[in-house]
């Protein structure tokens, strides 16, 4: 059993996001081991690039300081491959195609393998060219994580048919960042995945309270969160871990109450 099958079997999971090297490589190695003992039960992980288009102001200011701190790809994957001999849940790259070209796609995926990277996201990568980079990642054991959005509709079980990992299901239109409501039917495509697949979906993209991560995870295998933490970097740069950990405590116990809630459910049916 994979480590995100292991993530997400028996309980719902909480996906903490950062944004590597923000506000510094050291910072983020200390944040992937106080998450986890918070109790995240996989970590997302941002490459810092220049043009994240599928990000907000939030994340895109991250991206932004990690390079000015001098972040590359390469320090990245050194600091990853060394938390990795503490750091026991699965960690998934969160990047865009230049990145991934410019390093060399075999390259890459090489480096993901020895460090530990259970998956990568790439948001500007359409479903339909996914085998620009699929075989590369099964011959190396990385799971392309999917996206589903609410444009997706009729894709959904297209999309969902292929998956591998978990799904990324996209609450709402537009880039990330904290959303005070979220109205997207996300039972609805919840539903068309679970017709087409056992593999997990987890919700992201606007989620900041424990009440709609709570919410979210009612309706799902978990909840994603990254704006939310990287403002708490912004906010206390160097000494941001204590407050993360904090947040990320309190979240995971609002997922797992929605875990609680629905076994109840199933057994009083």
């Amino acid at each position: 059993m994979s480590r995100i099958e292991q993530a997400f079997r028996g309980k719902k999971a909480f996906i903490p996001f950062i944004t590597g090297g923000d506000p510094t490589l050291d910072v983020t190695e200390q944040l992937l081991y106080a998450m986890e003992e918070a109790g995240a039960d996989l970590i997302e992980i941002g490459i810092p690039f220049s043009d994240p288009i599928a990000e907000g102001v939030v994340i895109q200011e991250a991206n932004e300081r990690a390079l000015a701190a001098g972040c590359t790809t390469d320090k990245l994957f050194s600091i990853i491959k060394q938390a990795r001999q503490k750091v026991s849940v699965p960690i998934v790259f969160l990047t865009y195609l230049n990145p991934i070209y410019t390093y060399g796609k075999e390259r890459f995926m090489e480096r993901c393998a020895e460090c530990g990277i259970d998956g990568i996201i790439v948001p500007d990568m359409p479903y339909e060219e996914k085998g620009e980079l699929s075989d590369v990642c099964k011959s190396y054991g990385v799971d392309i994580i999917s996206l589903i959005a609410p444009t997706s509709k009729e894709r959904i079980r297209m999309i969902a048919k292929e998956a591998a990992g978990y799904i990324y299901c996209v609450s709402s239109l537009g880039v990330t960042g904290v959303r005070s409501e979220i109205k997207t039917d996300i039972a609805g495509m919840v539903k068309l995945v679970r017709e087409t697949t056992d593999v997990p979906c987890a919700v992201g993209f606007g989620i900041s309270t424990p009440e709609q991560a709570q919410k979210m995870a009612g309706v799902s295998d978990g909840a994603i969160v990254g704006s939310a933490i990287v403002k708490m970097a912004a906010q206390y740069g160097e000494a941001c871990v204590p407050h993360v950990a904090e947040y990320v405590r309190r979240m995971k116990e609002a997922v797992d109450a929605a875990c609680i809630k629905e076994r109840q459910e199933q057994q009083d049916e």
